[in-house]
C-alpha cells in the first residue's frame, strides 16, 4: 500500500491525514456487505418534568426504533430534563399542508351550534 499522489494534512491534530482517495466503505462492496442505505429519520418527542405534553425536540437517523429511543435519550435529555420519550418515525407521519389550511379547518366555522352563545343558563345551575 503506497501513498504516492495523496496529500495530506495534519489539521486538527490527527497527524498526517490524507485529503483524497481516501476509502469510505461507502457504496462499496466488501466487509460493509455491498451499499449501505442510509438510516430512516425519527422525529422527536420529549415530555419535560413540568409538562403535561411531549414537545418536539428535533430529529435523528437510526438503524431502528429501538436504536432511535436511545439516541434521543443521550442526545435530547443530557441534563436529566425529560420524563418520557417518543421516537416516530418520520415516514410514518401524515400531516395536513399549510396550504390546506382554509379547506380544512373552515368547515368548523359553520357549526355554530358548537358554540354555548345559543343556550341559555338556568338560574338555579350554580358555577357555570
Amino acid at each position: 500500500m503506497g501513498d504516492e499522489g495523496r496529500d495530506y494534512t495534519a489539521e486538527g491534530g490527527h497527524g498526517a491525514v490524507p485529503l483524497k482517495d481516501v476509502p469510505t466503505g461507502l457504496g462499496q462492496g466488501g466487509d460493509l456487505g455491498g451499499p449501505q442505505p442510509e438510516w430512516p429519520l425519527y422525529e422527536v418527542f420529549v415530555r419535560g418534568k413540568r409538562g403535561l405534553n411531549h414537545v418536539h425536540v428535533g430529529s435523528l437517523h437510526a438503524a431502528d426504533d429501538r436504536m432511535a429511543l436511545l439516541h434521543a435519550r443521550d442526545v435530547y435529555t443530557r441534563r436529566n430534563e425529560g420524563v418520557s420519550i417518543w421516537v416516530v418515525r418520520a415516514d410514518a407521519i401524515t400531516a395536513s399542508s399549510p396550504d390546506e389550511k382554509d379547506p380544512m379547518f373552515a368547515p368548523s366555522g359553520d357549526k355554530v351550534y358548537r358554540h354555548p352563545t345559543f343556550y341559555e343558563i338556568p338560574a338555579d345551575v350554580p358555577h357555570m
